[in-house]
C-alpha cells in the first residue's frame, strides 16, 4: 500500500511540476508569436514538429511497458521525456 502512495505521490508532483514548467514555454513562445520577427514560421512548426515526436516517443514507452508488464506503464518515464523537452525549450527560448 504505501508503494503505490509513493509512486502516486511521485506521479502527482511529475505531473505538477510538468504543468508549471510548460507553463513557462507557453509564455516564452506566446511573446515570441506576439512580437513576430523571421524567426516566428520556424518555432511555429518546431513546436509542432516536438508535440508529435513527443506523442509517438510516449506511445511507445507506455506500450512497451504494457508488453513487459511493468506496473504503472511507464508513467514516470513518459513525464521524464516530457519535462525534458520542456527544459530544453525554456533554455533555448531564454538564450
Amino acid at each position: 500500500m504505501f508503494s503505490l502512495f509513493s509512486s502516486m505521490s511521485a506521479m502527482v508532483l511529475q505531473s505538477t511540476m510538468l504543468a508549471i514548467e510548460s507553463q513557462q514555454v507557453i509564455t516564452m513562445r506566446l511573446t515570441k508569436f506576439a512580437s513576430g520577427g523571421p524567426d516566428v514560421q520556424s518555432e511555429a512548426e518546431l513546436m509542432v514538429n516536438e508535440k508529435v515526436q513527443e506523442l509517438m516517443k510516449a506511445g511507445q514507452t507506455l506500450m512497451k511497458a504494457a508488453f513487459e508488464g511493468k506496473s504503472g506503464l511507464g508513467i514516470d518515464t513518459v513525464l521524464g521525456h516530457y519535462r525534458e523537452t520542456v527544459s530544453a525549450n525554456v533554455a533555448r527560448l531564454s538564450a
